[in-house]
């Protein structure tokens, strides 16, 4: 199965916002972000390279890429990041939906996951959402069980 024309067609510069937080009841830190989508074996594979800033630890960068995987509607994808994933990047698995999005994720601790979303169905607009999700044996009155967006990012094409 391809990948959704709707994320190929994402190929370019983008430049935006990111919000970041660590914890669910932190507000979200807002600063800006950039992003360089770009194609690679036959379009078979997306490339996102983003940078962001973290309000205590400054710029910070990481990448992306998404595939289609084995099974029809599947997602494969590789993430590494300065700030989250450092140094051994991870690999991913999820679902193309329809129209573009894509959701991957991986277990990083026992009933700890780490979700990524990337949705480039506005041709305008590219939407990256990281999400942490919390196992209910580690929920407390402070932090609930599931998961909550720790890193939001709005981009808007560029022509740099």
């Amino acid at each position: 199965m391809a990948l959704p024309a709707a994320l190929v067609e994402a190929v370019g510069p983008w430049a935006g916002s990111n919000g970041f937080r660590l914890m669910p009841e932190d507000p979200l830190a807002e600063a800006p972000a950039t992003a360089e989508v770009s194609a690679a074996a036959g379009s078979d594979l997306v490339a996102i390279a983003y940078t962001w800033s973290h309000p205590a630890d400054g710029a910070q960068d990481g990448l992306l890429v998404v595939g289609a995987g084995d099974d029809p509607g599947a997602a494969a994808a590789f993430w590494g990041d300065s700030w989250h994933q450092s140094p051994a990047p991870r690999a991913f698995a999820g679902t193309l939906h329809g129209g573009g999005v894509v959701t991957v994720s991986y277990e990083y601790a026992p009933g700890w996951r780490w979700h990524i979303t990337v949705d480039p169905t506005d041709p305008a607009t590219l939407r990256l959402r990281m999400d942490n999700e919390v196992p209910p044996d580690a929920a407390a009155s402070e932090t609930a069980a599931g998961p909550y967006p720790v890193m939001v990012t709005d981009l808007r094409r560029t022509t740099g």
